[in-house]
């Protein structure tokens, strides 16, 4: 099927969002069935793979702790040339692809060697996350701020953040690939101001069928995330919002208009 906006010898960078296949965008879904190659990460979810077509040519390229089947530099290679042979090019990501997601160096690549090349938003991690447990990443009067880190940092560099900014009791704090800083993160935001009893969520596989749900509070992080394997990945939520049971910064308005 002819596509307008995927002609042949371009490349869409597509979030497969959390690994769910029903958390696929239509125009995700649209994309993955129209391309002669996809090149996917470790975190795009199996039941996702099963929708690639028995035409397309799939090649993975996924890094997980450590451990990459390619470097950045050669997906980037592999991604342009393949588009300069004619193929139209899914480069398929977990989550949403601008999120920690080194989608600039890809779009970097391709348009320096001409290569037409677009972004399809997916559903990122910390949104899947929160709407399984049941909770939100805001509260109005409660988390005014949401902000997102990577605790993803190489092996010989400290997890270097504004801590004090992230301490911010009116935010959520959402922290991608965070279990093995997990320690590091609650000290350093205890030290920083955040009070030690702050909610914290911790969901792993979010989305997918072993999906687990931990809940606590910020001074027993460490503890929590000790079961989780090197292998899972999990978000860390932190922050008032996610309590069990958050305080309904709605309840006095809607009282007032039923009384109005």
């Amino acid at each position: 099927m002819r596509h307008d906006d995927f002609p042949a010898g371009s490349v869409w960078l597509v979030g497969a969002g959390p690994g769910d296949p029903e958390l696929l965008t239509g125009k995700a879904l649209r994309l993955i069935a129209a391309a002669d190659m996809i090149f996917y990460d470790a975190l795009v979810g199996p039941a996702v793979l099963d929708l690639i077509g028995p035409g397309t040519e799939r090649i993975c390229v996924g890094k997980r702790s450590g451990r990459h089947s390619k470097d950045q530099a050669t997906i980037d290679s592999l991604i342009v040339a393949a588009a300069r042979s004619g193929a139209r090019v899914v480069r398929l990501k977990g989550g949403d692809p601008a999120i920690f997601g080194r989608t600039a160096e890809e779009l970097a690549a391709c348009r320096a060697a001409g290569v037409p090349v677009r972004i399809c938003p997916g559903i990122t991690a910390a949104s899947a996350a929160v709407a399984s447990a049941g909770a939100s990443l805001t509260l109005r009067g409660v988390a005014r701020r949401l902000t997102f880190v990577t605790a993803h940092v190489r092996a010989d560099s400290p997890l270097d953040l504004d801590w004090r900014t992230l301490a911010a009791p009116d935010s959520t704090l959402a922290v991608y690939m965070g279990r093995a800083a997990a320690a590091t993160v609650a000290r350093q935001l205890i030290a920083a101001g955040r009070a030690p009893d702050t909610p914290v969520l911790v969901v792993v596989n979010a989305a997918l069928p072993d999906e687990r749900i931990l809940r606590g509070r910020l001074s027993a992080l460490a503890f929590l995330v000790e079961t989780v394997s090197d292998d899972d990945p999990a978000m860390l939520v932190i922050g008032e919002a996610v309590a069990a049971t958050a305080p309904q910064a709605t309840d006095r308005v809607s009282r007032s208009c039923a009384s109005a």
